[in-house]
């Protein structure tokens, strides 16, 4: 699969190296794609890197990890090459980092994700990898046993099945937790947010059914 990651920072980079390794072509993209070039070169030949603008359009999929208070700009930028894609929302509200946003995005019926979603409105919008500390997915993807649960969030259950099928590939186990709004479910301050928790105590905590 063809998998655009808009924001290179450590999540996105993570993330990125571990599709790499199962397969999948990825391009990361930031403002200045030219700095990405020793990160692209330890990814390998299934790496590229471009403008936002470049990955949205490259991907079939397409992982957001920037900033919140980022999301408004990248609406702006990237709403229309995004129409009809598959979407997963790496997001989230910090109100030190993003100020007024963080306070818009906590206040929203739908958390974070749907305020971010609701300027993408042709997007198919997934609420993935915000949970966990880069260096846990970094450190324990494919690792025996019980493996670290994902939760996932959003409205479009084939673009949910989608991101499951992705987590998979990266290394751990998605826990479907249901609508966009149950995003609100797993987000900073609530009881799995970045605790490193299995899929098994995912599951039993939200009351998720085995995908």
């Amino acid at each position: 699969m063809r998998i655009g990651i808009v924001g290179a920072g450590m999540i996105g980079s993570t993330v990125a190296k571990l599709w790499v390794d199962a397969g999948h072509e990825v391009r990361i993209a930031s403002r200045h794609p030219e700095e990405l070039q020793p990160l692209v070169e330890r990814l390998g030949t299934r790496a590229s890197a471009g403008t936002p603008r470049e990955a949205a359009t490259f991907g079939e999929v397409v992982m957001l990890t920037v900033p919140l208070a980022a999301m408004p700009d990248v609406a702006r930028d990237l709403a229309a090459a995004l129409r009809g894609k598959v979407v997963l929302d790496t997001g989230n509200a910090y109100e030190k980092r993003d100020g007024q946003a963080a306070r818009d995005a906590a206040s929203h019926p739908q958390g974070s994700a749907g305020w971010a979603a609701a300027m993408f409105p042709a997007a198919r919008w997934v609420k993935a990898f915000n949970t966990v500390y880069f260096k846990v997915l970094e450190r324990e993807a494919h690792r025996d046993g019980d493996r670290v649960g994902i939760p996932l969030a959003g409205d479009d259950r084939e673009a949910v099945e989608t991101a499951a099928s992705l987590v998979r590939d990266a290394g751990f186990d998605p826990v479907i937790v249901g609508g966009l709004e149950r995003g609100k479910e797993f987000e900073p301050d609530t009881r799995p947010y970045n605790t490193g928790m299995s899929g098994r105590e995912l599951r039993s905590m939200f009351g998720s059914p085995v995908h």
